[in-house]
């Protein structure tokens, strides 16, 4: 913070006197800077920084937070009252203070209840130098009381009749908000026939058969406690008539022909008319007497209702809805009366006076009725107060003269009507303080030539110092430049020099002392490119080359860059840089392109480019086609004051035609070895009338152009050093921008000095406020493009021009542009922060915008800050790194994406200008729900015995909430892998093993688990497990224990029909129930069959070994046959005699594959039936065979029996015909619609 004085800026044209610049006091009351130092022995009045809202509606489901925070030197301390009596903490167990706070904890989750602490509270802030108090904070909890119980009849009425359905919500703190919904929680479609009124009664203009339903319910949300009541639901039935009577508009609402409305000021203002009549009415707003706002008129609810937005005083007056239909119409007016609780005209600001000064605390307000203006002094009414001779009271101005230290104080204005209050705190400090310079002391400062210089001497003293600036250890004489004092001490050089190289001298003075510090400058010379890229055309597989030669300042550093398209040049070794050249060997197509080179320094950067064009490479055999030869013997004739004939003989064109020549010229008294376009001509003509500017020195040169490219340049020409005159044109991109709030900073682009027309180039700044009657202020300037107007008021809008003359004369008369003087911080926090949790991972926060004079510069838009403030599950208090969402423009909402179920966050909102950020608005804190938790994140089966299995796993990473139980659910897997019946276990959430029993043996289950928490399942894990072979001499249990009865089954009578694409097959069967049939199958003599484990079994291990052990005998014998030259056809004999045990298993599901030969038989046809055993309906489960195959196979013939091979499987839930998911309640299913 710097030093707040108000001086003009002062300029001092050196003669031959040292340079002394003075800093003069135009003002007493200064702001002590926030330097760190500096403040740890300033003594300051305490301030309140933070506080909660005047209106504090809290939950009473959380621990109760009064905010109160402020500082002071030395620190405040804190206390209460509540209810206008002091509020003991200390006697109370539940209440807490935070440590170096105000802020005030109320633990009520672990016990008490918040209705006990109602009330008005009060903090005051207390140190040495005075007292500062909080506003009047009203702690209320949010109330959601239920509906009360009606029997509601059924409406019956006929089809044109009007209709209104009562909501009669609950009264809660806050309101409700109210919307009509089925019972399907879907909002029921609003028109202009049917709509919801402001009272949330739900209007019909007329009704039509369609509008018959039995679940008509009104609904009401109570935001701060996040819960929705219901109210029972409407029947309505419309009888429908064979014609309805059509009749003019009748109002529903308002009634009668009058009504009346009061507002206050920068509210909404709503009004509302809904009529009803058939056809439906249409309706229209007019203001009697006046026109409607247009900027702040907005239409509701199909145009029933009309809304102004910050209303004010001039608002006020009669508006009339008309409503209208083909019969007629019917008027209604409501009288508008505007209030105004009090609002600031000039709120008090903090003093800091030295000893003996004078200064003033000024409290204006406005409001409608007028508010009255009270003033107390450190929390006391004044007039009760002890008494200081320094201070005068004059309705809302507090007069100081001839302060003293015992004079500080803090004083409060509260300025009140029936409508509401302000309360503000302002100091008054009183320091004596010798000067202090905060500018560290030998700071360097390198400038370009040519360029501002700005150096630097912030400063503090109580009085305010004069400044003083002094050239060189003895104050050496300047003889020429103009130099700015600016009203923080810093010293500007517009112009800087090699000659304003040397030491400054900055001496800071007041009555109690001095203090000086020096600063040091250095000129460089700026950066040139003194030899460009030159634009190249060369054929494809070639190397071009271009050459950028930098001079620079023999103190700085640069570094060159080149660039291809404005980007970087590509990673290919084709591409070599050197110190002043880029080489690109094997040119391809794709190199064509800009080429820029840039040079960069620590204070300055210059670059340069040329382009690249490719061209195909020259046939052989075929002439040499190359550039032209440049042209030569150039002449200047006719010459006159703006133009001049040149004239050239071209060069060789090298077998290819000259399309055109380019001429060039040189300023050599400007921009020496610069050159510039000026004018290009056809390839016919060897002569140009070339125009010219004044007060420029030419020289021209010219370049031939064919289709290979452009040739080098021709030798210059004779020199031509044309008249000066006045200049013809102004700066252009003239802007007003400040860069302090107390300053209007003036920018152009300047003319060069082609453009300059004569010696003496100089600049007319001249302004004035757009909305004042001030005369245009105007200061001339040297050839700058920055000038700094300091003093003026924060962020006003100003009308600007800037002129160029010179030695001859002034340009013609300049445009006018607008700009603003300077951004300062907005000051005010966007109040009414709501927070709308939409789900566990949403929510949606809404503000209310700030007012447009507080803040101070152009919006740029709204800023919140969130973090995730506490755990739910944990209840620990570790924040983490804030998050920041930015809202463009004037939006007063905004969503917050991807939060954490079942946690505990915390938001603040700010509104951003071009300054930067506002105050923030009082920390919101909300929770979000619980969510449903991820998978477990492991299952394993372990010790599996012939009727039991263990299954372990770990709880889910990511539970959402907490964990209620565990949902475990398995089915055996038959031979043919259909899935059997389903069983469903509710585990503890505490257990993460559990132990099946009583399973049967040698049986394929398949377990899928679940964590739960209140919201619902989560994500499933699955896990397969084989129960063990039974034992040896084991006999199988009894039926009733559940195993099948060792029987010796017969089938007999098997018959087979085949038709062309299916088969049918019939059987008799004798023996046990409920049993599997399993039909082998194949074609051409083979036969695929279905075994299910049999690698488990003794008889197939040995068949394997046997056949392994002849297939080793049949490869010895052929090797053997081999090299004794004979052939044995084993690939044949096996093909022809192909073993059905021995078919390769599939690596993709572990089924046995299925012998078939693609080019003489055909897949059969899906069947349409399943086992008798086994009815799986598609209808009646989420699993088929069919999701369980992959294509046709798996399926069945008509007469029930099993055709084809199942091929494998999808993971897929379990399936089980009467599982139902959780019914959504209706909370979680009305956020998905607000």
């Amino acid at each position: 913070m710097q030093l707040k004085i108000m001086p003009k800026k002062k300029r001092l044209s050196g003669s031959r006197a040292p340079l002394m610049l003075f800093l003069c006091q135009m003002i007493s009351a200064l702001e002590v800077p926030l330097d760190p130092k500096l403040l740890e022995d300033l003594v300051q009045p305490p301030t309140i920084t933070q506080q909660s809202p005047k209106d504090y509606i809290i939950d009473p489901r959380e621990n109760i937070v009064i905010q109160c925070e402020a500082k002071g030197k030395p620190p405040p301390s804190f206390s209460w009252t509540r209810n206008g009596t002091h509020f003991d903490i200390d006697k109370d167990p539940l209440v807490t203070m935070k440590t170096g706070s105000g802020t005030l904890v109320i633990n009520i989750m672990s016990e008490g209840k918040a209705e006990t602490y109602e009330g008005v509270y009060q903090c005051t802030a207390r140190n040495e130098r005075g007292a500062a108090i909080s506003n009047n904070i009203v702690v209320r909890p949010s109330r959601s009381p239920l509906w009360t119980k009606e029997k509601l009849e059924p409406i019956i009425l006929q089809n044109g009749q009007s209709l209104v359905l009562p909501c009669r919500p609950p009264i809660g703190l806050p309101p409700a908000i109210i919307f009509w919904m089925d019972n399907s929680f879907q909002r029921l479609p609003q028109n202009e026939r049917v709509s919801q009124g402001l009272n949330g009664d739900l209007y019909f203009s007329n009704v039509l058969p369609e509008d018959t339903r039995e679940d008509y319910i009104c609904y009401a949300r109570f935001n701060h406690t996040q819960t929705i009541q219901q109210k029972q639901p409407i029947s309505v039935k419309v009888i429908s008539a064979k014609a309805s009577r059509e009749r003019p508009p009748t109002l529903l609402t308002p009634e009668g022909n009058t009504s009346h409305k009061e507002e206050l000021r920068g509210n909404t203002l709503s009004l509302e008319c809904i009529a009803e009549g058939l056809p439906t009415p249409i309706i229209y707003w007019i203001k009697e007497d006046g026109t409607l706002p247009i900027n702040r008129t907005f239409y509701q609810n199909f145009k029933k209702t009309l809304q102004i937005t910050q209303v004010s005083e001039a608002d006020s007056g009669n508006y009339q809805c008309i409503a209208k239909n083909v019969l007629g119409a019917i008027h209604h007016t409501i009288s508008v009366t505007v209030k105004a609780a009090p609002y600031w005209i000039m709120a008090p600001q903090n003093l800091v006076l030295s000893p003996g000064e004078d200064g003033t605390l000024i409290c204006r307000a406005n409001g409608n009725p007028k508010p009255r203006i009270s003033w107390l002094t450190n929390g006391v009414p004044i007039e009760i107060a002890p008494d200081d001779p320094s201070r005068k009271i004059d309705g809302d101005t507090i007069i100081f003269s001839h302060v003293q230290e015992r004079s500080s104080a803090v004083y409060q204005c509260n300025a009140s009507n029936e409508y509401g209050y302000l309360l503000a705190n302002a100091f008054v400090n009183v320091l004596a303080e010798p000067p202090r310079i905060l500018t560290p002391a030998n700071t360097l400062y390198q400038v370009i030539a040519n360029r501002p210089a700005l150096l630097d001497c912030a400063f503090f003293g109580s009085p305010l110092p004069t400044i003083e600036w002094f050239k060189g250890a003895k104050g050496s004489a300047l003889h020429e430049d103009i130099y700015v004092l600016h009203e923080n001490g810093t010293l500007e050089i517009p112009v800087a020099q090699k000659d304003s190289t040397g030491t400054y001298t900055c001496v800071a003075r007041n009555k109690l002392g001095m203090a000086k510090n020096e600063v040091h400058l250095e000129i460089k010379d700026p950066t040139r490119i003194i030899k460009q890229p030159e634009y190249a055309v060369v054929q494809r597989g070639s190397t071009v080359s271009f050459e950028c030669k930098v001079k620079h300042d023999h103190t700085l550093i640069p570094t060159v860059t080149w660039l291809k398209d404005n980007s970087e040049l590509p990673s290919d070794e084709r591409f070599t840089v050197d110190k002043d050249h880029l080489v690109v060997a094997d040119v391809s197509d794709e190199d064509g392109g800009t080429y820029t080179c840039v040079a960069n320094t620590t204070l300055d950067h210059v670059s340069a480019s040329a382009e690249l064009s490719v061209v195909a490479p020259t046939p052989t055999p075929a002439p040499i086609y190359d550039v032209p030869d440049p042209p030569f013997d150039l002449e200047l004739t006719n010459q006159m004051d703006k133009s001049v004939q040149l004239s050239w003989t071209p060069g060789d064109d090298n077998s290819s035609p000259i399309t055109k020549f380019i001429i060039e010229y040189e300023d050599a008294m400007h921009e020496a070895g610069l050159w510039h376009h000026q004018a290009e001509v056809s390839g016919t003509q060897t002569t140009a009338q070339l125009k010219l500017s004044p007060y420029v020195n030419y020289s021209f040169r010219v370049m031939a152009v064919n289709s290979i490219g452009r040739s080098l340049p021709s030798e210059a020409s004779e020199q031509y050093l044309t008249k000066a005159t006045e200049p013809d044109t102004n700066p252009t991109a003239v802007e007003g921008l400040g860069s302090e709030p107390d300053n209007l900073v003036i920018t152009w682009k300047p003319l060069n000095g082609f453009e300059s027309n004569g010696p003496g180039l100089q600049y007319k700044v001249s302004w004035r406020q757009k909305d004042g009657d001030d005369e245009w202020t105007s200061v001339v300037v040297a050839n700058v493009s920055k000038y700094i107007v300091s003093g003026t008021p924060t962020f006003v809008p100003y009308l600007i021009k800037v002129q160029a003359l010179n030695d001859m004369g002034f340009a013609p008369e300049p445009a006018v542009v607008m700009g603003h003087s300077g951004e300062d911080l907005p000051m005010v926090a966007p109040g009414n922060v709501r927070v709308n949790v939409v789900n566990s991972t949403l929510a949606e926060v809404h503000w209310d915008p700030v007012p447009l004079k507080s803040i101070r510069g152009h919006l740029q838009g709204y800023r919140i800050y969130y973090w995730k403030a506490q755990s739910s599950s944990k209840r620990n208090r570790r924040h983490i790194e804030k998050k920041i969402l930015t809202y463009q423009g004037s939006k007063t909402h905004g969503m917050l994406p991807g939060l954490e179920p079942f946690s505990h966050y915390a938001l603040n909102v700010r509104v951003v200008n071009g300054k930067g950020e506002g105050p923030a608005s009082p920390d919101r804190v909300f929770s979000t729900p619980e969510g449903v938790p991820s998978a477990p994140s492991s299952l394993k089966i372990i010790e599996p015995t012939r009727d039991s299995l263990t299954l372990e796993w770990d709880p889910p990473s990511h539970p959402n909430g907490i964990l209620t139980e565990y949902s475990l659910k398995y089915q055996p897997i038959n031979s043919t892998h259909e899935l059997g019946p389903l069983v469903d276990l509710k585990i503890p959430a505490n257990k993460t093993r559990w132990t099946l029993k009583n399973l049967n043996f040698s049986t394929r289950y398949k377990f899928y688990l679940y964590a739960q928490t209140s919201a619902g399942s989560g994500s499933q894990i699955t896990e397969e497990a084989i129960t063990t072979v039974d034992e040896a001499g084991i006999l199988p249990p009894d039926v009733g224990a559940g195993k099948v009865q060792a029987v010796n089954p017969r089938i007999s009578n098997l018959t087979a029909a085949a038709a062309e694409t299916c088969a049918n097959i019939s059987w008799e069967y004798e023996g046990a129930e409920h049993v599997n049939f399993y039909v082998e199958y194949g074609v051409a003599g083979t036969m695929a069959s279905r075994q299910v484990d049999i690698a488990t079994q003794g008889w197939f291990i040995g068949l394997m070994c046997a056949v392994a052990l002849l297939i080793l005998i049949l490869l010895i014998v052929c090797f053997i046959r081999r090299n004794k030259g004979g052939k044995y056809p084993v690939k044949e004999k096996e093909d022809a005699h192909a073993d059905p045990e021995i078919q390769p298993m599939k690596e993709d599901d572990g089924t046995f594959g299925e012998y078939s030969d693609a080019e003489d038989h055909k897949p059969l046809k899906k069947g349409s039936r399943t086992p008798s055993d086994r009815t799986v309906k598609k209808e009646d489960s989420d699993d088929s065979l069919v999701d369980y195959g992959e294509g046709v196979n798996g399926q069945f013939n008509e007469d029930g029996s099993f055709i084809g091979q199942y091929s494998g499987k999808k993971e897929k839930e379990p399936a089980e015909g009467n599982e139902s998911s959780e019914a959504p309640s209706p909370v979680n299913a009305m956020n998905s619609f607000v």
